[in-house]
């Protein structure tokens, strides 16, 4: 059965959730909202609505019009293929070095700046988010400080932006993995938009499962929850070299402490602390 999605950003958290409690008295009815904070700083809100039936278009557009939001994008997505062809217009994201924009910003990237571009699709990782923005900037901050990633791994890698940004610095081929297939899709698509096919290598795996993610690696980046966070401390710390560094992020920020003990019991040491919005994210070192 094909979807169809509308999805727009508008400022303020107010308007934003008067155009999703418009959204639901819509006909034909969609069969779910959302309306989620943009967590980059520019106080956009994104709201979006799924329907089963074409959306009518036009009651959209007064909808957007009247709420002071950007007209709504409306897609029809095959049920296979939903991940990969849901797209947002996002403003584009500066973190450090790197700047990750859509195709319809192309015209807006900056020649000083490693761009990376990642259509927004329903796969994690745009970078508008506050862990995926969190985790750019804490990689910018070891590269700045001089550190050298030769052996990079970025474990739920959703659309592999992470792992592209580590390519993009260090030489060395970066390795990516994530649990859903989809994701594991929408990375590969996404290394062929950005002609890193032969930088980055994507596997599908739960946790550190597959032969490729034995190790030992010197930075390993982890944007996911802290449960699996908790989960995984014993085996990211065993892979990861003497001194490395792991960047881990998901993190609600009351849900820090909590990570950042078991990691030092795991044998970690704190490097870094940043929040962005409700979510933080940390730079840990392993003890040399």
């Amino acid at each position: 059965m094909p979807t169809w999605t509308a999805l727009t950003t508008l400022t303020g958290k107010a308007a934003a959730t008067a155009l999703g409690d418009a959204l639901e008295r819509m006909a034909p009815e969609p069969t779910g909202v959302g309306v989620f904070e943009v967590e980059d700083g520019s106080g956009l809100w994104e709201v979006g609505a799924y329907f089963t039936e074409s959306p009518d278009e036009t009651a959209l557009l007064i909808l957007s019009t009247a709420m002071g939001a950007k007209p709504f994008t409306v897609s029809e997505l095959p049920e296979t293929d939903w991940v990969a062809h849901v797209r947002r217009e996002l403003s584009p994201v500066e973190a450090g070095r790197f700047f990750v924009y859509g195709s319809h910003d192309a015209d807006k990237v900056p020649e000083d700046k490693i761009a990376l571009l990642i259509e927004a699709a329903m796969a994690f990782g745009t970078g508008h988010h506050g862990t995926t923005l969190g985790c750019l900037q804490a990689l910018d901050r070891l590269a700045e400080q001089g550190f050298h990633g030769k052996r990079v791994v970025d474990i739920g890698c959703g659309t592999a932006v992470l792992a592209m940004a580590a390519a993009a610095i260090w030489p060395e081929k970066a390795l990516a993995s994530d649990i859903d297939i989809q994701a594991v899709e929408v990375a590969e698509a996404n290394l062929r938009a950005n002609d890193m096919q032969g930088r980055v290598r994507v596997v599908e795996a739960a946790g550190f499962d597959h032969p490729e993610l034995a190790g030992p690696f010197d930075l390993i980046i982890a944007n996911i929850l802290k449960g699996p966070l908790v989960a995984l401390a014993p085996d990211l710390t065993a892979r990861l070299d003497a001194g490395g560094y792991a960047i881990l992020s998901g993190i609600l920020n009351e849900q820090a402490d909590d990570v950042i003990a078991v990691y030092a019991q795991a044998g970690n040491s704190l490097v870094h602390r940043g929040e962005i919005g409700e979510w933080t994210t940390l730079t840990l070192q392993k003890t040399p």
